[in-house]
């Protein structure tokens, strides 16, 4: 009678499952539990290794000059500086189609023109190289553009100048136009190149000559006043490092 009596009092669901059973539904929970664990143990590590991957990057700086043009500081290493240089002149060489035929450029425009050429192509800084080059390569005729950029590439000066941070400063001091051939000009000016050298500015003043020809081809939105450089070369005259060339004023000093 006792033990018709407990048989009663055991529920209904553990009378008829087997000691084995709950062994294995034990086991089944164990593993589904340690299966949801290395899941989340793979995730948890997953954003570990993000988060520090994040943290160890550069900050992304962007510079604004004073024309307005954004330039990104720092962050990623450069791939080919030429290759870059050619994407920002490949985007800068699109066109709307010629404009209407004008008048002739003046003497005054030519003036103009090699000034800013010579500006962008002798005046740069480690982070502007590419962008002034390219504004320069722009304002050169297809034959001394390709000529240029093969001579940039071998050279590797892009690479050169961001590598060893040099500063280059260019000066027109006087600016002539030559009587043998049309659009023909020579330029004298200096240019300052500073760069760092075991800790000290290292600065190299060069008085040279510089001989441009222009040719004219039709005006249009990205080129008004119808004039490209055709030819271009460089004579050093005389080459000093850190000497007076250059007078100074007193509040140079």
């Amino acid at each position: 009678m006792k033990r018709k009596n407990q048989e009663s009092e055991i529920p209904e669901i553990a009378a008829y499952t087997k000691y084995y059973e709950h062994d294995g539904m034990l086991r089944a929970y164990a593993n589904r539990a340690m299966l949801l664990a290395m899941l989340f143990g793979v995730i948890a590590l997953g954003s570990l290794t993000f988060a520090v991957y994040v943290r160890i990057q550069p900050p992304t700086i962007i510079r604004v000059d004073k024309d307005g043009d954004a330039t990104v500081i720092g962050g990623r290493a450069r791939t080919d500086p030429v290759s870059t240089l050619a994407m920002v002149l490949s985007a800068q060489t699109g066109t709307d189609g010629p404009s209407e035929t004008s008048a002739a450029p003046t003497d005054m425009e030519a003036r103009a023109v090699l000034r800013t050429f010579l500006q962008h192509y002798l005046t740069y800084t480690p982070d502007s190289v590419t962008r002034d080059l390219a504004e320069s390569l722009n304002m050169m005729t297809t034959n001394l553009r390709k000529l240029t950029m093969d001579k940039l590439r071998k050279e590797d000066t892009i690479g050169k100048i961001q590598q060893d941070h040099i500063i280059s400063d260019f000066r027109v001091r006087s600016l002539e136009r030559s009587r043998d051939t049309p659009w023909s000009y020579v330029v004298f000016g200096v240019k300052e190149i500073h760069r760092i050298k075991n800790g000290t500015e290292v600065t190299d003043r060069i008085v040279g000559q510089y001989n441009l020809r222009l040719v004219e081809e039709q005006r249009t939105e990205l080129n008004p006043s119808g004039l490209l450089v055709a030819d271009f070369s460089e004579q050093q005259m005389v080459g000093e490092r850190d000497n007076g060339l250059l007078q100074r004023s007193e509040l140079d000093k």
